[in-house]
Formats: C-alpha cells, sequence, structure tokens
C-alpha cells in the first residue's frame, strides 16, 4: 500500500514563502542578472564605441582612478555614508514613535495611516529636492535662541538634533513604509499582555521596554536594511549623481561610472553587515 505524501507546517510556509518571491526571482534572473554580470566586466575593461561595443582588459585601473585620482568621489561617497548613518536611526526612531500613535483606537485613524504612506506613492526625485528647497527648516534664522542653545549641547547631542532639523522632510518622507512595518509588528502583540503588565502594576515606559521592544526587534532589523538601501538609491544623493555624470564620458565610458557603482556597493554592504552584527548582538544579549 502507497503511503500518502503529507507536508509538515513548516513545510507548507517555506513552500509558501518560496511562491510569494518566485516573481521577483524570476525578474531577477531575467532583467538584472546580466546587466550586474555586464557591469562586472565594464568596470574592469576599457571600452570603446565605434559600429559596435569592444572591450579591452585594463585591470584595476579605474577602482584606482575613482579612490586616488578622483578628488571628488571620495568626498561624495564620505558624504552619503555620514548622511546614512545619521539617517538611519532617526528614521527608525521616527517610524517607530508615529507607528504606535497610529496604532492606538481613534476616530479617522486610517486616515492619518494613509496620510504619512501617501510620501512613499508620489515619491520622486524632483518632489524631494523642491520640497527640501523651499521647506527645510533653518533654525538659526527662524529661533537663533533656540539654535545657539543647541549648538553650545555636546557633539553626541547636538548632531542628530540638528541633523534632524535640517533634513526633516527626507526624514518624514523616507519612512512610510517603515512605519507601515512597525505598525504591522505592534498589532501583533496582544492586547492581553499590556492588560496582564498594568495588572502587575507596569508603567508605560516599562511594557515599552519589556513587551513593546522585544516583540518588534525583527521589525527594527528589516526597517534598518530597508532604510539602508532606500537613501542608498535616492537618485538625488551625490553619489549617484556623481556616478551618472560619468556614465558617458568620452575617454571612459560605462567603465569608470561601473568602478565607482561597485565601490559604492561594496560600503553599502559593509553597512548593512554592521547593521546585522548590531542588531544581532542585541538579540544574543536579551538571550543572555
Amino acid at each position: 500500500m502507497m503511503k500518502k505524501f503529507s507536508l509538515t507546517i513548516k513545510q507548507r510556509n517555506a513552500i509558501a514563502g518560496y511562491l510569494f518571491i518566485l516573481p521577483w526571482i524570476i525578474g531577477f534572473l531575467l532583467f538584472t542578472l546580466y546587466p550586474v554580470i555586464l557591469s562586472i566586466r565594464l568596470s574592469f575593461n576599457d571600452v570603446r564605441i565605434s559600429e559596435g561595443i569592444s572591450l579591452s582588459f585594463s585591470g584595476w585601473k579605474y577602482y584606482y582612478e575613482a579612490l586616488n585620482v578622483d578628488t571628488q568621489f571620495k568626498t561624495n561617497l564620505g558624504e552619503t555614508v555620514i548622511f546614512i548613518c545619521c539617517a538611519t536611526p532617526i528614521i527608525i526612531v521616527f517610524s517607530l514613535v508615529i507607528a504606535m500613535l497610529l496604532n492606538g483606537k481613534y476616530p479617522l485613524r486610517t486616515l492619518f495611516r494613509g496620510i504619512f504612506f501617501l510620501p512613499v506613492i508620489i515619491m520622486s526625485g524632483p518632489v524631494i529636492s523642491d520640497l527640501m528647497s523651499q521647506y527645510s527648516v533653518d533654525l538659526s534664522k527662524l529661533s537663533p535662541l533656540i539654535y545657539d542653545f543647541i549648538n553650545n549641547l555636546p557633539g553626541f547631542i547636538k548632531t542628530p538634533i540638528l541633523f534632524s532639523l535640517n533634513n526633516l522632510v527626507l526624514i518624514l518622507w523616507f519612512s512610510g513604509v517603515q512605519i507601515l512595518l512597525f505598525l504591522a509588528g505592534l498589532q501583533k502583540v496582544g492586547r492581553e499582555v499590556y492588560e496582564a503588565a498594568s495588572i502587575d502594576g507596569a508603567t508605560g515606559w516599562e511594557k515599552f521596554w519589556k513587551i513593546t521592544l522585544p516583540h518588534i526587534k525583527p521589525m527594527a532589523l528589516i526597517n534598518s536594511v530597508y532604510t539602508v538601501m532606500e537613501i542608498a538609491n535616492y537618485a538625488n544623493n551625490s553619489v549617484n549623481t556623481k556616478i551618472s555624470s560619468h556614465l558617458l564620458e568620452v575617454n571612459r565610458p560605462y567603465s569608470f561610472s561601473a568602478a565607482m557603482s561597485w565601490i559604492y556597493f561594496m560600503v553599502i554592504l559593509l553597512l548593512l553587515l554592521a547593521a546585522y552584527i548590531i542588531f544581532n548582538g542585541w538579540k544574543r544579549r536579551d538571550k543572555e
């Protein structure tokens, strides 16, 4: 008698997960894998365009030029990395605060959730640039006394406050998806857990640290990775503008831009690895 084939719940969930990501895998193999491989080839070759495209191997020439000859690329790269390192924790904290506010029960909460997610739908480089140029907060002109007070604070306090005010529009603009993910995580925490903690005499602060934060740590890691990638791919940041400006140079078309792109990719990969190590260490300390 033939044994009936059955899958465990874990196996069924795994199959469902693979089916969900299958369209992305197919799209990656059809439309992304070849350009990625080609860009690696271009970064190690001189490109000559006449009747067709011919490649001649040049080794690490364009990587050396990007890091040691071109004076602007390293500056742009440093500015972008600093911006990512400053903006990511601020966006994560801001998104968490807004998600906790939107998780409450009050009239028109669905409307407010839509308002915070609206920038994700209409996001574009020109729109963000226009908003940042017209609606950035210049605290030195708006309130000199408060600006002087903040400017006299210790550096580790002053820097994130001034950064947040100077880039307020960008932080609001890049927080939509993160708010949604945090909101999904918060809604999975049963209200009976908070009620039991309240009966035991836990304060709001204690409930946040002992209940809310442990439940949303996986979401915090996902949001950190997403935020780093979102800012890194922002078309108007200085590195992406620099790479685009050299794309069709007459003497070195594609090759120099490809080399800068892969240097940028490796730096972003290190930032993602750092985020993973930080959250993984946080999780390990909690277990201990």
